[in-house]
């Protein structure tokens, strides 16, 4: 079996995901499968994942028949998933050739179950851009709360350590609610010190789906984390805060 299992929700990438494949592909670490889930796509995503299904066994294919949403599409695929390790990559991000490596080392040597790394933003023809997301050495529940610092698309988790997962089911912030999942469960999450991934930023990242966003974290203090008002206001705060220092 694999050791990691790569994560990857894909809907009408097809100008991307090419270049996220290959990154992986790239990975100095090679005990891996990639499980990439079609939801519904309309363009040529399919057809570009296939060709390189079609070249070895370790990426495979998982067509949706109905449209999921992202953490929807991503729990069809941790359903499947072999590994000890489970990592996400989005269908439009890459990685830089030694993250697995360096990342499985890093948890290994510290024993640890969670872990994330530093970032930098690519535009959308894939240019790195002078903006890298610095991240803490730690993060735990109580401060990962307000905060919005760890990127999915550098996120390794040992599920025999932490047990088994699935992202909530909303349309944004899927992401931010398992990761307060899993540090309910008991679990920091460790930063690394190293930038091992690219975020692109694409042009439908509009005004209205940031605001949507904004409505899902409100949605995930008060039906998943079931905090009071008051303290949900007080950690939004802190989320608008931190989302615009990282943006800046």
């Amino acid at each position: 079996m694999p050791k990691v299992s790569i994560i990857t929700p894909c809907h009408n990438s097809g100008k991307f995901i090419s270049d996220t494949i290959n990154s992986v592909l790239l990975q100095t670490f090679s005990d891996w499968e990639m499980l990439i889930t079609d939801d519904c796509s309309t363009d040529n995503s399919v057809e570009i994942i296939e060709t390189f299904v079609e070249k070895g066994n370790r990426i495979k294919l998982i067509k949706s028949d109905k449209n999921l949403g992202g953490a929807g599409a991503r729990n069809l695929a941790i359903r499947q998933a072999q590994g000890k390790f489970i990592a996400f990559l989005g269908s439009d991000d890459i990685w830089e050739k030694e993250k697995l490596e360096r990342q499985i080392i890093f948890m290994g040597k510290n024993n640890y179950a969670f872990s994330f790394s530093q970032y930098y933003i690519m535009d959308e023809q894939g240019n790195k851009t002078e903006k890298i997301i610095q991240v803490p050495k730690s993060i735990d529940y109580k401060h990962y709360l307000s905060n919005t610092i760890i990127g999915c698309l550098t996120v390794v988790i040992d599920r025999e350590k932490t047990g088994n997962f699935e992202m909530p089911l909303i349309k944004s912030s899927h992401d931010m609610a398992l990761w307060l999942l899993i540090m309910r469960r008991g679990f920091q999450a460790f930063g690394m010190q190293e930038i091992l991934a690219g975020y692109r930023i694409v042009s439908n990242s509009n005004t209205a789906k940031k605001w949507k966003a904004a409505k899902d974290v409100w949605k995930v203090y008060r039906k998943y984390e079931k905090l009071s008002l008051l303290y949900s206001a007080y950690c939004f705060i802190g989320y608008v805060f931190h989302a615009i220092r990282k943006r800046l």
